[in-house]
């Protein structure tokens, strides 16, 4: 792997937004529009980490290999954050989402408490870097307890959230690469590439839009690039279309 300098991160300053289930990623990550809305004020030195559960390895063999496969279990993932807002909205992210709201304006401790369930999305800034945590499905609830060490630092609400699978998503959560470079051209091939060198291929077929093919004419049977969700896409002298060149 080729140094990439664009690729580091120092987090200069970040966000956490919640909407509903489902929702789609904003287009813009410095600009979020509704529903997509932030949880409030963050702690500024516990700003973020990521733990895991499961992965636990076991080794498959045969009479003749006793080590042929190695086969892991499933893994889940908790993002954990300090939200340092105690408005109604904050506590029941840490109590649950079924806290009640007593009839004096108090938020009641649920003795069976649901975690609160929601996409999820986290935002960095690094200069002109914008570093994105997405989960399109994720429970977000109380990661420890809650501890007031003194008298001078804001009090915190340790929260954890766990990115689930939504519909037929074969992930939990996604991550934006940094340092990428954008596909401005495509070559014909079996299959092509994209230029310049190093290009990260479109997601899909709509993001071919502003690529351009190489040649300009159609391209020949078989000839075809692969898309970013797995998926094929050729040049027909005037349109982008799905899969190779019958």
């Amino acid at each position: 792997m080729a140094l990439n300098d664009l690729a580091t991160l120092v987090i200069g300053s970040g966000n956490y937004l919640t909407a509903a289930v489902g929702t789609d990623i904003p287009d813009d990550l410095l600009a979020p529009t509704s529903p997509w809305e932030a949880v409030g004020h963050t702690s500024l030195e516990d700003v973020l980490s990521i733990s895991s559960e499961g992965g636990d390895a076991t080794t498959i063999g045969s009479l003749q290999n006793k080590s042929l496969r190695t086969k892991y279990s499933a893994r889940t993932e908790t993002i954990a954050f300090t939200l340092q807002q105690f408005d109604t909205a904050g506590l029941k992210l840490y109590y649950g989402a079924n806290a009640p709201l007593l009839p004096n304006g108090l938020v009641g401790v649920p003795a069976d408490p649901v975690p609160t369930t929601c996409a999820f999305l986290a935002v960095f800034v690094d200069g002109e870097n914008v570093f994105g945590i997405y989960a399109p499905k994720a429970e977000i609830y109380r990661a420890d307890d809650l501890s007031v060490g003194d008298t001078e630092s804001l009090a915190g609400l340790p929260l954890g959230v766990k990115p689930m699978a939504f519909g037929p998503n074969n992930w939990t959560y996604a991550i934006t690469p940094l340092g990428s470079v954008v596909a401005t051209g495509a070559t014909a091939g079996t299959p092509g590439s994209f230029t310049p060198a190093g290009a990260v291929s479109p997601f899909d077929l709509a993001d071919l839009d502003s690529v351009i093919a190489n040649p300009a004419t159609a391209w020949t049977t078989g000839q075809y690039v692969n898309l970013g969700d797995a998926s094929k896409a050729h040049w027909d002298g005037s349109d982008w279309i799905a899969g190779p060149v019958a």
